[in-house]
């Protein structure tokens, strides 16, 4: 690799001390933390209404991004501008709700009319701020210091690490509510039934092949009957069947040529299968499944489902995963 040019020496310069200063400022921010921050979380879980989230500035991008943040973490947020709230939006803020506003300074003038709606409407009012003293820390019934840390902006100016800090603690605020209310992956899978997570997150009785698409025989059944059956099916294997309907064996092509020899078509399917078959529950996420087929020592494409009792609910092949946008 050629040597650093002196331009991109220091553009590397520069990028690491906003780096850094910025995870000095989340560092700063952890060690700050007391129970005010528990009582924010407590507020915020005892909303009933919505937690309508406010900013001006680079404090309103913020504010975006926590309001989106909570709403797929299951507390129903939304974002609300504080200048749109002077002229009519405080509306869209309902007994119930909940307001957390953010700004740096804590005198955001556009914040005044918000604060002053939730003090007159009995509205729990939650501040993040770096202004201990500011007007708006003062009105919050729970107020979030910011630690004094410097921005990353060599002339101390542009909101970054502020920001950096608010978002993190938007973050904070959005896990510990989701921890506190057992928010798991079924709820998350709920707000996010999209793209690859969302995928990832399905289970595998919703991906899984039933009914007489399994391929099962009892372990009695006869090779050249079990061939003939294991090929209508498509899937590359048989799944085999104990008395009580429960998977004891799986016979696949690789067993099929590890078994040849001239008395094959003679011999019982019990004789030829495999006593290991693979299987998963039908509540396991179809990341598991995927998981399970590609770090075996031999991976494999099919994998039965079974209940409790090891009964087959379904069959689920490696391309299920895929066309469901696993990978």
């Amino acid at each position: 690799m050629p040597d650093l040019t002196a331009i991109e020496s220091a553009d590397l310069a520069a990028a690491r001390a906003v780096l850094d200063a910025e995870a000095a400022g989340i560092t700063a921010l952890a060690a700050a933390l007391d129970r005010s921050f528990s009582a924010a979380v407590s507020v915020l879980l005892a909303v009933a209404g919505r937690v309508v989230v406010s900013g001006m500035g680079k404090s309103g991008h913020v504010a975006r991004k926590i309001a989106a943040t909570l709403a797929s973490t299951g507390t129903t947020a939304l974002y609300v501008h504080p200048a749109e709230a002077s002229h009519g939006d405080l509306g869209m803020i309902a007994e119930g709700d909940a307001i957390l506003a953010l700004s740096n300074s804590g005198e955001t003038a556009e914040l005044a009319d918000l604060i002053g709606y939730a003090s007159r409407f009995g509205i729990k009012l939650i501040a993040i701020t770096g202004g201990a003293n500011s007007s708006l820390a003062q009105a919050a019934d729970v107020a979030l210091i910011l630690p004094d840390a410097a921005e990353a902006c060599p002339m101390g100016l542009t909101p970054t690490t502020s920001t950096t800090m608010q978002i993190a603690l938007g973050d904070a605020l959005a896990v510990a509510l989701l921890t506190r209310r057992g928010f798991g992956p079924t709820d998350f899978r709920r707000f996010h039934p999209g793209g690859k997570l969302g995928a990832m997150l399905r289970r595998t009785r919703d991906l899984m092949h039933t009914g007489d698409e399994i391929p099962l025989a009892p372990a009695a059944t006869a090779m050249a009957d079990a061939l003939v059956l294991m090929t209508e099916k498509r899937f590359g294997c048989l799944g085999v069947i104990d008395g009580n309907g429960a998977l004891v064996g799986i016979l696949t092509d690789g067993d099929l040529r590890r078994a040849m020899a001239p008395d094959l078509l003679t011999r019982s399917l019990g004789e030829v299968m495999n006593t290991s078959p693979r299987s998963i529950g039908p509540d396991a996420l179809a990341a598991e499944a995927l998981h399970a087929m590609n770090t075996a020592r031999n991976p494999f494409t099919t994998l039965f489902v079974v209940d409790a009792a090891r009964r087959p609910l379904g069959i689920l092949h490696i391309h299920d995963l895929l066309r469901a946008g696993l990978a």
